[in-house]
């Protein structure tokens, strides 16, 4: 049972047996992290699981970057962390820390993987994209840190990730493993100068799955002892718990095997493996030393003191309605190019692409229509005004962050019957390729209905674009 709560499996509502779960919960695994689910799903779930363990206390986490809504349909979603480094606030950054720790909290999940402190300082990186706070480590630090606090005072566990820093990298971890040809100076004074910072602040740290050569040339981080061991426990002196990025993840290959040797170079927690059965069947087998299943045990139970130690507040305190992103989009959306004001009584003609997620663009054509503006769908033939509504953004296994080629040709189709032309970003800034440019051009970094109606009022010239690019364009 004891090597069991090295490992913490994923959930994924919908397609995760409860069940299989249950078995899971029952053999003394840490604890789960999840994906999906409705607000009920989740705090019926982190109920039965716990109901279910042998434990003292089980640990729930989850991937809450950007709030609670980048994963259940009834949550809000909040501003990205690029929409943060757009506004440049430290407190609009302590409030997103703390929504997302209440609301959290309220469900039972103790544990938000974040905040991401990866630079965005690669435009073809595809995994990365808006959830970094920008290129400047000093900024990504000012507003990380502030992140962290309001985390912490909304009673939720924290993990800085991806160390040492997979912003410069182009290979989405989740397909393959990336590669970062840097030495370890260059590291230590831009990647790896977010985390050394707020070590001090952190509750955990996720290793991400990228390979350093001139650290480690055979194994990535994740796995490695010199960045593990040497680097981040005996020189940067961090002394808490680090745990691996979702070991499902094809960066990696075997996963038993990946999972003995992160374990021997110094990592204390597994995170979602593919089959977790098999893997904890394979630990207990192989009989880790006494050594590092103490310290491991110890570390997770410093965390699971902390969680119990923490209020929960109830689903109706954490979920009362707020202005976050109002706010936030007032400071953050960026403009550049051309100044083009619509006017009351004109007709506009919109495309909208990249819009996998099946984000309503609702909320942006009704504030439209609340000026008298009249919105059509462009349909191939000339038009005086055309907005472009892109919703492009990073998605996990996908491998790449630009427009797909029909969606890249039917947008310079409908750019050259245009005799003016905006385009909106709600998300990915980089999601256009370089050769494609409107003649104005807003970016969001975000695309909830509130900067969707930021952004609308902008164009309608009621209010100013105040942000600044967090990245050189």
């Amino acid at each position: 049972m004891k090597t069991a709560r090295l490992v913490h499996p994923g959930f994924w509502f919908g397609k995760t047996p409860l069940a299989e779960a249950l078995q899971l919960a029952k053999l003394g695994v840490g604890g789960f992290c999840l994906y999906g689910g409705t607000r009920q799903e989740v705090a019926d779930f982190t109920a039965a699981v716990r109901a279910a363990s042998p434990l003292p206390y089980l640990l729930i986490s989850a991937d809450y970057e950007d709030g609670l809504g980048r994963w259940l349909p009834d949550a809000p979603l909040l501003p990205s962390n690029m929409a943060l480094g757009a506004a440049g606030d430290e407190n609009l950054a302590f409030e997103k820390g703390f929504l997302t720790a209440q609301q959290a909290r309220s469900l039972g999940v103790d544990w938000v993987f974040a905040p991401v402190l990866d630079l965005a300082d690669n435009p073809l990186n595809p995994i990365v994209n808006t959830r970094s706070f920008g290129d400047d480590p000093q900024q990504v630090i000012r507003l990380g840190r502030a992140f962290l606090k309001g985390l912490k005072q909304g009673g939720a566990l924290n993990s800085l990730k991806h160390f040492p820093g997979h912003g410069d990298t182009t290979t989405d971890s989740h397909l393959a493993l990336p590669v970062l040809h840097k030495t370890k100076e260059q590291l230590l004074n831009r990647e790896i100068l977010p985390f050394q910072t707020l070590l001090p602040l952190a509750d955990s740290v996720m290793l991400g799955h990228l390979l350093l050569p001139e650290i480690d040339p055979n194994n990535p981080a994740s796995l490695s002892e010199p960045i593990i061991r040497r680097l981040l426990r005996q020189e940067l002196k961090y002394d808490g718990c680090i745990l691996t990025d979702a070991l499902l993840m094809k960066a990696i290959g075997d996963e038993k095997q990946a999972a003995r040797q992160a374990l021997q170079a110094g990592a204390d927690l597994l995170l979602v493996p593919q089959n977790p059965l098999e893997l904890i069947s394979f630990l207990e087998e192989k009989q880790l030393p006494p050594e590092i299943l103490s310290r491991a045990l110890a570390r997770q139970d410093r965390l699971c003191q902390q969680a119990q130690a923490a209020q929960k507040p109830s689903q109706a305190q954490a979920f009362m309605p707020n202005d976050l992103n109002r706010r936030t989009a007032q400071k953050a959306i960026v403009a550049t190019g051309k100044s083009i004001v619509i006017k009351p009584g004109q007709t506009i003609h919109y495309l909208e692409i990249g819009n996998e997620g099946n984000y309503s663009s609702k909320p942006f054509l009704e504030t439209l229509a609340k000026h008298q503006i009249q919105a059509l769908a462009y349909n191939g033939t000339k038009v005086h005004t055309l907005v472009v509504l892109c919703f492009r953004r990073y998605q996990a296994f996908q491998g790449k962050i630009v427009l797909e080629e029909t969606d890249t040709a039917r947008l310079q189709q409908a750019l050259q019957d245009a005799d003016q032309s905006i385009c909106v970003l709600f998300s990915s800034p980089w999601a256009l390729p370089q050769h494609i440019t409107a003649q104005t051009t807003l970016f969001t970094f975000c695309p909830a209905a509130q900067f969707q109606e930021t952004a609308a009022k902008i164009l309608l010239g009621k209010q100013k674009a105040c942000g600044k690019l967090p990245f050189t364009l």
